[in-house]
């Protein structure tokens, strides 16, 4: 039996990762290319997210002090 070569359209399962200088792609967990981004590129996110040193961020409120929690008997907490 011969075998005969055809093409998949696998874009909509492409995952790309920031990495040095650009974004690597990967198809399930195999890194299959790099597209090379230049140094003076500029990433335009959301509110709440921001880009540094090729990280992304997001900006989040959480309490500046750890709030007390509710126990149970079995835990030593009031009953």
């Amino acid at each position: 039996m011969a075998l005969e070569e055809k093409k998949l359209d696998v874009t909509d399962r492409i995952i790309g990762k920031l990495e040095k200088g650009g974004i690597a792609l990967y198809l399930e967990q195999e890194k299959i290319g790099v597209i090379t981004l230049p140094e003076s590129m500029e990433i335009d996110l959301e509110n709440h997210y921001e880009a540094k040193a090729q990280k992304i961020y997001q900006n989040v409120s959480v309490p500046s002090e750890s709030q007390p929690r509710y126990t149970d008997c079995d835990e030593g907490g009031w009953c």
